[in-house]
């Protein structure tokens, strides 16, 4: 038990683990947003046509009430939000394709061929291990 939960400590410490949480978070509260501007911005200006809300919207079937208004509320809020996710990583894919674009220099060889036997031996060798033979 006490390993599980050191595995578990590990990886919710970890960096993508918590900017996933912020992530959350932080769309919680632009959901909350979007939710105003459709309800108190678009619904009335939509319900200007019908001069009524559009989450008032609805359809009584016997003892049930359907309220299509508000799943179309639902359906603008989504509209809206995935808008504006597109249009943010448009915006960072274009950022990181300005970004230039470092190269790595290529790593320093370690090795070297003997030119007297043609086997590999270590770079600052004095002496081929294999021919015995003196290096340049």
């Amino acid at each position: 038990m006490k390993k599980f939960l050191q595995e578990f400590k590990e990886f919710a410490m970890r960096g993508n683990v918590m900017d996933m949480a912020v992530g959350v978070v932080i769309g919680g509260a632009f959901k909350a947003i979007v939710d105003s501007l459709v309800a108190d911005i678009i619904n009335p200006i939509l319900g200007m046509f019908g001069n009524q809300d559009l989450t008032a919207y609805a359809i009584k079937i016997g003892e049930a009430s359907i309220n299509y208004g508000s799943f179309l509320t639902a359906i603008i809020n989504f509209i809206i939000m995935a808008f504006i996710i597109f249009v943010l990583i448009k915006v960072m894919n274009r950022m990181r394709s300005l970004a230039p674009h470092k190269e790595e220099a290529p790593a320093a060889p370690t090795t070297k061929v003997c030119p007297y036997c043609k086997s590999e031996i270590a770079i600052d060798a004095t002496r081929c291990p294999h021919c015995t033979s003196e290096q340049p």
